[in-house]
Order: structure tokens, then C-alpha cells, then sequence
């Protein structure tokens, strides 16, 4: 009886071992890649966060998770979310049209500004693909108004996240002035993304078109650096003295979430180059993760 089961046990004790072997290698990895963004945090002047999820094994690492920061265009992830939510919901449709009006034109809107007014029409699929791929501060505020900036917030509440606040319209100078900014934080612009990621917020079909259009290329974007065929659903924002980059890489097989905050920069190019430093950082780990034998032996197709 006892050699019967000697060998099954064997088999399971370096089952045992080999998976404990793997998972060292990993975490000595995941340490390093820590270790790399805190450099990088060191050396920056200014401020800075970061949220980074693995949505395969559910790891998480923070720097300053919870500090409130200005979002500039990063919010627009927020209203882009309330728009396919009141489309999942029939409240909308994401082919309901607009008509361009002079008055709605606002400054950073370079493509609205070059319509024509009382002729073109749009749908709101299309204002959301050029707030997100341009960043089109009037395509924005249509579509602010349009969902109800009280119903971006209130979406924002039902899922636990209570920094996260749209407080006012893109390039509304004295509301600012006043105090009134759009804010989140690292972990709470994390929470959103995975989320909707989980299917928390939107069905298969408005998912998948959610994250196509929030995938659109981008001129300023965490790609810069990436390969080619990199793929981030990502909303960058820049204001004075603020960076901000939030989206979710999807590495084949290794998806994860990373949401890059600075803000009180001395040089905003400095804040930029930190956020696309932190990008291929992480990219760099995610990527030989799922490319690797459980051993970390990487074999490229030729």
C-alpha cells in the first residue's frame, strides 16, 4: 500500500515545488518592476501617482493611491462611461444626432471648430470618438450635456467611488478658478476601469464598442514608446502643471490597468516623460509574463 502511493505523492510534492519555483520568479520580477516606478517617482519634482492591476492575478501597486488629483481630459473616461451606460439603459442611443451649433464651440475643440454650423450633423458615437481620440473640449461638453453631468457623478457613486467627481464643462476658466475641478484619484480611476472590465457597468456588445472607442490613437498617449501593435484604452489629460495618462493595456493574455497621476510639476515635459517611462516599464513586465514558459524562457516567433 505504501509504494502505491509513493509516486503519485512524488508527483504532486514537485508539482508543489515547480509552482512555488514559478511564482518566486514572478514575484522577484513584480519587486523589480516596483522598485523601477519608485525611481522614477525619486527623480520626478512634482507629485506623483500610481495604479497598476494585473487583471489576470489581481495584483496591485500603489504610489500615493488616494491622493485627490485634477484629471484635466483624463474625466472624459468618466463621461465616455455615463454615455454607454445610458445607451445599455435605452435612454439613449449612440446613433441619436446632433446638430453643430456655433455656440457651443469652446477653445481645444480643433476639429468642432471646423464645421459647420446649422448643417453638420453628428451622432453622439461620433462627438465620443472625437473626445477621446482628439480630445475635442466642445464634442465633450455636447456630450456632458446631453447625459447629465448629475448622472456622471451618480454613476460615479454607484460604484463606491466618492473622489471621483465631474464638477464642471472642459475649458470653463472661472468655474476652475473657483475650486470647481474635475478630480479622481489612482485607485478610484483603477476601480472604474475594472469595472466596466468586468462587465460591472455595461454589457458584452457596449463594452467591447466602449473600449474600441476609448482605444482610438492618440497623439499624447502612455503608447508613445510602445510597440506598434500595442493596444491601451487610455484617455491622457495635460493641464498647467499636470500629466495625467488612465487606461487599460491589453497585452495578449496579460491585460492590466495603469493609471499614471502628476501633478505640481516644475516641468511638464518632466511629468510626461515619467508617465511614458512608467509605460514601458510595465508594458516591458507585462508582456514577458505572457510570452514566458513558466520557467521565464521567452521563445519570439521568427
Amino acid at each position: 500500500m505504501t509504494k502505491r502511493f509513493c509516486f503519485p505523492l512524488s508527483i504532486f510534492l514537485l508539482c508543489a515545488i515547480c509552482t512555488h519555483a514559478q511564482q518566486n520568479k514572478q514575484k522577484l520580477l513584480w519587486q523589480k518592476l516596483q522598485e523601477d516606478i519608485h525611481y522614477v517617482d525619486k527623480h520626478l519634482d512634482g507629485v506623483l501617482g500610481v495604479a497598476v492591476k494585473d487583471l489576470t492575478s489581481g495584483e496591485e501597486f500603489f504610489i500615493n493611491p488616494d491622493e485627490v488629483m485634477p484629471q484635466a481630459s483624463s474625466i472624459k473616461i468618466a463621461v465616455l462611461a455615463e454615455l454607454y451606460r445610458q445607451a445599455e439603459h435605452n435612454q439613449l442611443k449612440l446613433t441619436d444626432e446632433y446638430m453643430m451649433r456655433k455656440e457651443d464651440l469652446v477653445s481645444g475643440s480643433n476639429i468642432m471648430q471646423g464645421l459647420t454650423p446649422g448643417v453638420t450633423r453628428l451622432t453622439l458615437r461620433d462627438l465620443a470618438t472625437m473626445m477621446v481620440a482628439v480630445s475635442d473640449n466642445s464634442a465633450t461638453n455636447v456630450l456632458i450635456r446631453r447625459v447629465g453631468m448629475g448622472n456622471v457623478n451618480n454613476m460615479l457613486a454607484s460604484l463606491g467611488l466618492q473622489a471621483t467627481q465631474l464638477r464642471r464643462e472642459m475649458m470653463d476658466l472661472k468655474a476652475a478658478s473657483e475650486g470647481l475641478e474635475n478630480v479622481s484619484t489612482p485607485r478610484e480611476m483603477m476601480t472604474l476601469l475594472e469595472a466596466i472590465y468586468r462587465g460591472k457597468l455595461l454589457k458584452t456588445a457596449l463594452k467591447d464598442d466602449f473600449f474600441k472607442v476609448l482605444s482610438t490613437p492618440k497623439e499624447s498617449s502612455m503608447l508613445q514608446g510602445l510597440p506598434d501593435d500595442a493596444v491601451a484604452a487610455n484617455k491622457p489629460g495635460e493641464l498647467e502643471a499636470v500629466r495625467n495618462d488612465s487606461g487599460i493595456v491589453f497585452v495578449k493574455n496579460r491585460p492590466y490597468v495603469l493609471c499614471v497621476m502628476t501633478t505640481y510639476l516644475k516641468d511638464e515635459h518632466d511629468g510626461s516623460a515619467a508617465i511614458r517611462k512608467i509605460a514601458q516599464l510595465t508594458y516591458s513586465y507585462f508582456d514577458r509574463l505572457a510570452r514566458a514558459s513558466e520557467y521565464g524562457r521567452v521563445v519570439s516567433p521568427k
